[in-house]
């Protein structure tokens, strides 16, 4: 599908406020609001918005300690990796895992309520996933930049 302005206009003010009206999307991007809805439907069914959600303050609902934390499978082979994805899928405070290059085989994002739960979460569940040959946790100390909007 092909992206043009009028649709980048929509995914940034989308990004910026999920919550804003149609008419008041309509409004902005200089259409009515019956063309405006179809291409917001047009892109939720293309996947290109692939969801809508609220953006928490982790400090707030008792997460205060995020880390990122670099893992490297016993060997990297579909076996280990399907075992590693598996297990970590299930591990709730486990909200990013990426599949990388260089030194490691993941890099996940880990969200816990202090740094004795995030202890027992990487002894109890990470490292006992029987795929995982080591693990480099780095904590998070303090957050400079965290843009959830995409550039366009």
């Amino acid at each position: 599908m092909k992206i043009d302005n009028i649709d980048r206009k929509i995914l940034r003010m989308l990004q910026e406020n999920s919550k804003i009206t149609n008419a008041y999307l309509s409004k902005q991007i200089g259409l009515s609001p019956a063309p405006t809805l179809e291409r917001v439907r047009k892109l939720e069914k293309k996947g290109i918005i692939s969801g809508y959600h609220a953006q928490l303050n982790l400090s707030k609902i008792g997460l205060g300690v995020s880390t990122f934390v670099l893992v490297s499978l016993k060997e990297h082979n579909k076996k280990n990796i399907n075992i590693f994805l598996d297990k970590i899928n299930k591990v709730n405070n486990v909200i990013e895992c990426h599949h990388i290059t260089g030194t490691g085989d993941f890099i996940l994002k880990v969200v816990s309520e202090n740094i004795a739960s995030y202890q027992k979460l990487m002894l109890d569940k990470v490292s006992e996933i029987e795929a995982t040959d080591s693990l480099q946790s780095m904590v998070i100390l303090s957050t400079f930049k965290d843009n959830k909007v995409m550039p366009l």
